[in-house]
């Protein structure tokens, strides 16, 4: 049975960077809320408690009951989960005299101890904290502090238990691969999960899990689904087929380029023209998570539907991945945004789910295909969001917005390509804005619209940084779209990183 790390999430916004480290490190791990640990213990080899938005001390902190894991795995507290340990076990943590946001210099106070190992004095480490633990516990011993925290880092003895103060999982850590690294061996990890044993366990797990039984598989043209298909096809062979929907809101001319590349990796694949349909769901809306849900809702109908024509499916396949689960639902219950593949199914959905990739992050699944053997320009696509253009198109849908966008948006991504700039950002696409703007092409006024170029880079779609493009590039695209593009006169580009924004507008 694989073996894996629990994470508690406690709602910080690096708990996922948590996770991505320890893969990194060959050690599979899952997220779960802080109050969900699950029932099935016998393949956990060790448990990490992330930060969080709250103090120990405030009334709404989440204060689960930690008796069942301490003592029986190897533990670490990172941030608020260090405070928690300490507060829960008869400590103090109260607001410092000086808080640490930002970079500080950590120093290890006892270098024989297992988490603190092959660690220099002086090191970076990064912090993010208001409170700080002022009293520890008397079984509690500090390992490493810093200049102005004193608990920088300590141990409770008598079980393989710790707590730092500072986020190993950020980048600007300079040690935080090391300390994980060093507490993954106080697990015995075998550190052996790899893209090739993923492969390995994922067909052999669908194959006992789906039997003789048919799958139609949901395909967008992305890497997700397109791998989810690969492994799929596995797994099952010709009990597998894919539909590929053209839902009107898809890229220029991605309709065709997408099933000649699946009939090239050797895919039982129905193209359906649902434009109509789609449009006329939805004629007239303008609230994004509405859009969503009838674009989601109109997926699942035309998947039902051929289902039924090819009889005896029972399996609903589809290339969710993990930042597609996270950001649907946080462990507070509040949507950040639906999915359409996990916020938009109908409560009453006639065929089972099957979701290979679920646990993956995107980096994770171009690594995969790969292993799989799959073409580079297959793999290195940039991510396009289920609902398509229906979430680049702010407020409501026509067939000449959709026109529009589809065109600027061709100009956009075919000059990428020709400036040798596609590959170095993560997602770049048009956004159709709800404004018109004055104008002027020849000696004539002109009100028509305006659009916004959006890329950005990042690793895993949970963080992002807008990407700084050459100005030539931008000039270029700008005066080619409005040269081009009837009905658009005003290009600007976005420079909003995520947090606060997201990639996508809608």
């Amino acid at each position: 049975m694989l073996e894996k790390v629990i994470i508690l999430d406690f709602g910080s916004q690096t708990t996922q960077l948590i996770a991505r480290r320890l893969r990194e490190l060959n050690v599979y791990c899952e997220i779960v809320p802080y109050n969900k640990f699950p029932e099935n213990t016998s393949n956990i080899i060790g448990v990490i408690l992330s930060g969080s938005p709250f103090s120990v001390n405030d009334s709404e902190a989440f204060k689960p009951d930690l008796s069942s894991v301490r003592g029986k795995y190897p533990v670490l507290g990172i941030c608020y989960g260090a405070q928690y340990l300490a507060y829960s076990s008869g400590g103090k943590v109260e607001k410092g005299n000086s808080r640490e946001y930002g970079r500080a210099r950590l120093t290890p106070v006892d270098r024989n101890d297992s988490l603190m190992k092959n660690l220099d004095e002086n090191v970076q480490v990064w912090m993010s904290h208001g409170d700080t633990i002022t009293v520890l516990p008397e079984n509690f011993a500090v390992v490493a502090n810093t200049k102005d925290v004193e608990v920088a880092a300590y141990r409770i003895e008598g079980e393989k238990t710790w707590g730092v103060q500072f986020h190993p999982e950020v980048y600007h850590t300079e040690i935080g691969m090391t300390v994980l690294d060093n507490f993954l061996n106080i697990c015995s990890a075998k550190k052996d999960w790899t893209p090739a044993s993923f492969i390995e366990t994922t067909i052999d797990k669908l194959k006992k899990q789906l039997g003789d039984d048919k799958v139609i598989l949901a395909l967008s043209g992305g890497v997700d689904s397109s791998v989810s298909a690969v492994l799929l096809n596995k797994a099952i062979g010709k009990n597998l087929t894919c539909v590929f929907v053209d839902n009107g809101l898809l890229r220029k001319n991605e309709f065709g380029k997408v099933i000649d590349d699946y009939k090239h990796l050797g895919l039982n694949v129905l193209g359906i023209d649902a434009k109509a349909y789609f449009y006329e769901k939805l004629a007239g809306v303008k609230e994004p998570e509405r859009k969503r849900k009838i674009i989601g809702k109109g997926f699942i109908d035309i998947f039902e539907q051929e289902a039924r024509k090819l009889k005896d499916v029972k399996w609903l396949a589809q290339g969710t991945i993990y930042p597609d689960v996270i950001e649907s639902l946080s462990i507070t219950g509040t949507v950040i945004k639906s999915h359409h593949n996990v916020g938009g199914l109908p409560e009453k959905m006639n065929l089972k789910l099957v979701e290979p990739l679920r646990l993956l992050f995107k980096d994770e699944v171009r690594k995969v295909g790969r292993e799989l053997g799959m073409e580079e320009h297959l793999i290195k696509r940039h991510p396009f969001p289920g609902p398509g253009l229906g979430v680049r198109i702010l407020g409501d849908i026509t067939p000449e917005k959709v026109r529009m966008l589809q065109d600027a948006d061709d100009i956009f991504i075919s000059g990428l390509r020709e400036w040798d700039l596609y590959d170095k950002v993560w997602q770049a696409g048009v956004i159709l804005l709800p404004v018109n703007s004055v104008g002027v092409m020849g000696d004539e006024r002109t009100y028509e619209n305006a659009v916004a170029l959006r890329a950005v880079t990042s690793t895993d779609a949970m963080t992002a940084d807008w990407a700084p493009l050459p100005y030539e590039f931008l000039a270029k695209i700008s005066n080619e779209i409005i040269n081009k593009v009837r009905g658009v006169n005003r290009v600007v580009y976005d420079i909003s990183s995520k947090p606060p924004s997201t990639i996508e507008w809608e």
